[in-house]
């Protein structure tokens, strides 16, 4: 029987590989092929329908990397294929392993109707149901010869990751231009084979139910004629017909499939192909609804519905049809799938409302759930942002990455830092580009963690990346699967119904509580520095400009740039897409975001400055506005006069360095430019570990086993140089600050450092100028403390999460490199010390024992210079500043890093002014001040607990108004607003209030 079963699964696999489908067309004839190779960046359909054309061949080499060729397909069906399906099958040249990171075509009718795209995967295309005979053929495809950057040579170095340095020369021969007669009944016969085949691979090895599968494939092999497969594929499908008809168990699991493409917005290719890519994909998808009636598929990232519209609006208006039937999904709710770790809490906020109001002002509908498949991670503010925003559920799949741990559920509920729960589903076969595969389902049905209360989970079906989404093989796989004796049973649904009946399943489902921490991609917090400093520094621009606008528009009437703050966001958000801000897209998409985002923060400092001027008015008095609540004034958005201060600093010889002190700190340098002393004065606390030295800029071998943009691996430690040469120091004090400036050179790049201390401040600020051309390099800034610190605590949105300091499980051992937003704090109950920052988002603590004292070193980490896929990562030249707060807590590092991102700016004008609001209530922050979103007028004002503690304070408002009240994060009305001023918060809870005029 062993021999028996080997040579039947033998038989088969040969027989379906190189007989049955290869049959699936039969009869075919050449197309004549003519060209029109652009010479630079794409054109519009119209203008390519409207090129002149060259005559072409099929075998002929085309498409230097990121070309765009033009073809045009001509043909007439012959006369006797009269009553067959026709359709065209094109081969450009793939590798048909990789569909997605290679070349692509749209192809359209003579009258720039789009048909569906052709990729590796899918290389059909449909010319007529029922030939007449005679009829004439004519096409034109949108090629992109996008270059294959993963596959062929994979982590290797490539200069092909941008158009100003890649290869002139053609990439692709295409292979296959036809008109071909399509047989129906051989693909579902090999339909029929492939289901069975992946079946009986996960059964049992001696079952009935695969022993019978078995004997079924020989049977219907052996009635099988291979010289006459059209023919007898009938006869042959017959055989099958009793084993595929078997119902399944009444307790198999239950498979809600969604049709799928995860699009990255850009990844290894720019965004200006991720807008065709995402034409490509809809107009297959939207071909095969027509074609499919069970199938439904859904597409997350307003983003690109918005690309759709503005440069492909014949397509646009075939989703827009789907959509209205209920078929083609709009799925997530956000602008972008972002980053979470790393974006602030309010471009989380705004990833939502703008996601949520094109939805809605487009196709009349709101997402229910937050679709995020792919992000490294998830800060643990976001179930509370989530369903403040009015979303009831969250879909994911990455935790599956793990290198250590196996995440312990499912189908669960998530536990943020504020206590907010929002139900969670992980697709339980692992996957969000399933092909519903044999080994998929079954896995989905083996490994789903609630099987005990629960009897589903999603399957996301496609094709990504510009692979073209779901295939007619997969929805004809589902439809055999729909009920099938072995396996799970699959049904196309939206992800709503599957999350109404999955909490239906569980009415108490377990708790996760606190971060979604990815135990991969840990180098996404630090690679392409310049793209997350932008990034950071636009973010805290846009902010302020809202609150300068909104005042000048509550205090002069001046008009509030609406619009031009819309488009300023949307690009920010667009950036904050988990391969552009995580640094792990080609250097052509990091160079482009590098002049993207200094134009963002350019237009926006100009909207700040304009409403400034307008506020202050003409005078020549020297007025400091304010942009936060916690600088010195504590009224964020005012102005007063600046008046002198009579702090004062000293600067004296020691030891070879010299100290830096003022009423509040006294600090050492030695002349090495390390920090070896940092005394908080009042309580007299040393923060430098004994014998240790602070600001110690360390440098490791970082060469992680995969992924290198992605990842840093833990054996990096294992090495390591300090950086203690130094070629200058000199120390002055300068507009009664004191500064020592140091400059080291090491290896091929330099640091400049800047340490400086100005009157009453116990920040030390340290600001960094490194040139920078290392290679598979790690930079961190080491701060040995003498804090026995059980914990550290990171900012993060709206908050912060707490991370125990020990390594006692393999869930903390693994969380060897962590997030942080503008801090990261480490405390006894008496005394701590807090590192802020103005760019960066990683860190690492380790825990040192020195005879009976504990010490806790928390490292920053500044930049990498990973290879791939952009091979010069990082070089050139980069700003980082760092503040050392000495004898911190929750509420002082709160403060330094908001003060180190939001810096008041001096003005010369006529008056002070007096701020729109203000609120009282310790750890009371207010994040945002803005006009609201529906143009209304009204003021809406955001604030948050920050210390992670119970509060009670008040809002008060200084304009004309009617009331407040409480509105959702997204502006929203709720059914029972709280009202007034009042304000009661949680621990890290956030509050909307919307004030009208």
């Amino acid at each position: 029987m062993h021999d028996d079963t080997s040579l039947t699964v033998g038989r088969v696999k040969r027989v379906l590989e190189e007989r049955i489908r290869p049959a699936i067309h039969s009869a075919s004839v050449p197309l004549e092929v003519e060209l029109h190779e652009l010479p630079g960046e794409p054109i519009s359909p119209q203008d390519g329908l409207a090129l002149d054309y060259a005559p072409g061949a099929v075998g002929a080499p085309w498409g230097p990397a990121w070309g765009t060729t033009w073809f045009r397909l001509t043909g007439r069906v012959p006369a006797e294929w009269a009553g067959r399906r026709v359709e065209a099958v094109i081969d450009l040249g793939f590798d048909i392993n990789m569909p997605g990171f290679q070349c692509e075509a749209l192809v359209y009718r003579p009258d720039g109707s789009p048909v569906k795209s052709i990729n590796p995967r899918n290389q059909w295309l449909p010319i007529t149901e029922a030939a007449h005979g005679e009829e004439p053929v004519e096409l034109y495809l949108e090629a992109a010869a996008n270059p294959v950057l993963l596959d062929y040579h994979p982590f290797l170095p490539t200069q092909e990751g941008d158009i100003q340095t890649s290869s002139r020369e053609p990439l692709y021969r295409s292979r296959r231009m036809d008109l071909a007669v399509f047989e129906r009944d051989v693909f579902e016969l090999s339909l029929d084979l492939e289901v069975l085949f992946e079946l009986q691979a996960e059964l049992t090895p001696t079952s009935p139910r695969r022993m019978r599968i078995l004997q079924a494939m020989d049977d219907a092999l052996d009635a099988l004629d291979l010289q006459r497969i059209a023919q007898t594929a009938p006869d042959a499908r017959a055989r099958l017909a009793e084993v595929l008809a078997a119902p399944a168990e009444a307790s198999a699991h239950r498979i809600s499939a969604i049709g799928h493409a995860h699009i990255d917005s850009a990844w290894l290719w720019p965004v200006r192909e991720t807008i065709r890519k995402v034409a490509r994909t809809t107009s297959s998808m939207t071909t095969l609804l027509e074609e499919q009636p069970e199938f439904q598929y859904g597409m997350s990232s307003a983003q690109q519905y918005a690309w759709l519209k503005e440069h492909r609006p014949e397509v646009y208006e075939r989703v827009k049809a789907a959509v209205a039937e209920g078929r083609f999904l709009p799925l997530g709710g956000m602008w972008v799938e972002s980053d979470t770790v790393m974006p602030t809490g309010e471009s989380l906020v705004r990833q939502f409302s703008h996601g949520q109001r094109f939805f809605e002002r487009e196709f009349g509908i709101r997402s229910k759930g937050v679709w995020l498949p792919d992000s490294f991670g998830y800060s643990p503010a976001l179930p509370q942002l989530m369903r403040r925003a009015g979303f009831e559920w969250f879909f994911t799949q990455k935790i599956s990455w793990n290198q250590q741990n196996v995440f312990p559920h499912h189908s669960f509920l998530w536990e943020g830092i504020d206590g907010s729960q929002v139900f969670t589903h992980f697709p339980s076969m692992d996957t969000y580009n399933s092909q519903l595969s044999g080994m998929e389902v079954a896995k989905a049905s083996r490994q789903f963690k609630e099987n005990r209360l629960s009897s589903r989970s999603i399957a996301p079906v496609g094709w990504g990346d510009g692979g073209g989404g779901t295939t007619r093989e997969m929805t004809g796989k589902a439809t055999r699967l729909a009920n099938l004796e072995g396996s799970a049973q699959v049904v196309w649904e939206h992800p709503d119904v599957f999350f109404d009946a999955a909490k239906a399943e569980l009415p108490h489902p377990a708790v996760w509580v606190g971060e979604l921490y990815l135990e991969l991609h840990r180098g996404t917090l630090t690679s392409q520095h310049a793209t997350k400093a932008l990034h950071r520094w636009a973010e805290h621009a846009l902010i302020e400009a809202e609150l300068w606008a909104t005042t000048d528009a509550v205090r002069t009437g001046a008009s509030y740039p609406q619009d031009e703050l819309d488009r300023l966001w949307k690009i920010v958000l667009l950036h904050e897409f988990h391969d552009i801000l995580p640094g792990t897209s080609i250097a052509w998409v990091h160079r482009e975001a590098v002049e993207v985002l200094t134009n963002v923060l350019s237009d926006a400092e100009e909207i700040s400055a304009s409403a400034r001027r307008s506020l202050a008015g003409e005078g020549e008095r020297e007025l400091l506005f304010e942009p936060t609540s916690v600088g010195r004034g504590r009224a964020l958005g005012a102005s007063f006069v600046v008046e002198p201060t009579a702090a004062s600093v000293s600067l004296t010889a020691e030891d070879g360095g010299w100290r830096l002190e003022n009423d509040l700190v006294s600090v050492l340098v030695s002349a090495e430019g390390l920090i070896v002393s940092a005394v908080d004065r009042a309580s007299g606390r040393e923060a430098v570990a004994a014998g240790q030295a602070a600001n110690l800029f360390q440098l490791h071998q970082d060469f992680p086993n995969m992924w290198d943009a992605w990842d840093i691996d833990k054996y990096y430690r294992n090495s390591v140089d300090d950086l203690t040469d130094v070629s200058s120091i000199d120390a002055t004090v300068h507009g009664g600050t004191a500064v020592v400036t140091v400059r080291r050179e090491f290896s091929e790049s330099t640091i400049e450092q800047r340490i400086s201390l100005a009157p009453g401040e116990r920040t030390v600020l340290l600001r960094n100028d490194v040139d920078w051309h290392e290679t598979e390099k790690l930079l961190k800034l080491a701060f040995p403390l003498d804090v026995q610190a059980s914990h550290t605590d990171a900012e993060t949105q709206f908050g912060y999460q707490s991370r125990v300091t020990h390594t006692n499980t393999s869930w903390e051992a693994a969380k060897f490199e962590t997030s942080m937003h503008r801090f990261v704090l480490v405390r006894e109950a008496d005394f701590g010390v807090a590192l802020v920052n103005d760019s960066i988002y990683g860190y690492d603590t380790t825990r040192e024992v020195d005879g009976d004292a504990v010490a806790t070193t928390v490292r920053l980490s500044l930049l990498r210079a990973p290879r791939f896929p952009d091979p010069d990562t990082d070089h050139g030249h980069h700003q980082i500043e760092v503040g050392f707060v000495v004898g911190a807590d929750a509420g002082i590092a709160t403060t330094e890093g908001i003060r180190m991102n939001a810096v008041p700016t001096v003005v010369r004008g006529a008056r002070e002014v007096e701020p729109l609001v203000s609120v009282e209530g310790d750890g009371m922050i207010v994040s945002a001040v803005k006009l609201a979103d529906d143009g209304s007028g009204d003021v809406i004002v955001r604030v948050y607990e920050s210390l992670g503690r119970r509060t009670t304070g008040a809002l008060t408002v200084d304009f004309p108004h009617r009331e407040v009240r409480e509105v959702t994060l997204i502006e929203d009305e709720l059914d029972e607003p709280r009202l007034g001023g009042e304000l009661k918060l949680r621990p890290f809870e956030v509050r909307t209030l919307r004030i009208t005029r």
